[in-house]
């Protein structure tokens, strides 16, 4: 069953968050994605009771393994979308508010062909600059 955006926006942003190295709280989920306090509310809710959060009596939001599963496979597309887009040419701003749109819609089929083309690129292009250093 496909999780629906909303979700896999708000566990990405979770997962982001929780990269600072600081507890995640509800505020801090209304500070990045710039939605109401109700909104947030009502989403944790749901994520909690579809098992993808925890919420402990502090109110410090934790992934569970099925939400740490979704929010990394959200933001492995993101990553790789946003510096595919700057490479490009595309500024950062627009590069990572394109991939917003692009991640959500593809198929792991697809997503894996791309990744896949995008490393051997990658390496095709370390190789090449490695010659050259020589």
């Amino acid at each position: 069953m496909k999780t629906p955006e909303s979700t896999e926006d708000y566990l990405e942003t979770i997962l982001m968050l929780s990269h600072s190295g600081t507890p995640t709280r509800s505020i801090d989920i209304v500070n990045e994605m710039v939605y109401s306090k109700p909104s947030v509310s009502i989403a944790m809710k749901k994520l909690r009771a579809n098992g993808h959060i925890d919420v402990d009596a502090n109110g410090y939001i934790t992934l569970t393994d099925s939400g740490r599963e979704i929010a990394q496979k959200i933001y492995e597309r993101h990553k790789l979308f946003s510096d595919w887009l700057v490479f490009l040419g595309v500024d950062r701003e627009t590069a990572v508010n394109d991939a917003c749109k692009i991640e959500h819609g593809m198929s792991d089929k697809s997503f894996f062909a791309i990744q896949k083309h995008f490393e051997y690129w990658k390496r095709s292009l370390y190789k090449q600059s490695s010659k050259k250093g020589s």
